[in-house]
């Protein structure tokens, strides 16, 4: 029998499957390699991304943390536009910055 977490957890979350195409992407000009095609945001999470942008008051870290575009906390630049990442599918070649690293659109 599975862990009752397991049971709790949204079916598109239960698994971040290894296999399918990988595509490079940039974060901050990192080179990562990541499904094509699978949410940015868990893509990223799975790739051990812990820290997607700084609050700009206090400086708190944040991450993901409703997956449905109502917190705000995955803000990244994405192509030169500040996106929710949960909101955002992954492809070839993408350029990701963190908010307030001085790229346009900060």
């Amino acid at each position: 029998m599975p862990p009752i977490w397991s049971r709790s957890m949204k079916p598109a979350f239960r698994d971040i499957a290894p296999e399918g195409p990988r595509v490079a992407v940039t974060l901050d000009g990192q080179a990562l390699m990541l499904r094509a095609g699978g949410n940015l945001a868990a893509e990223l999470l799975a790739a051990g991304v812990a820290v997607f942008r700084q609050t700009p008051v206090s400086a708190a870290p944040r991450a993901p943390f409703c997956m449905m575009g109502a917190c705000y906390d995955c803000l990244l630049v994405i192509e030169g536009e500040t996106r929710q990442a949960c909101m955002c599918d992954v492809s070839e070649g993408m350029a990701l910055h963190r908010p307030g690293t001085g790229v346009m659109n900060d």
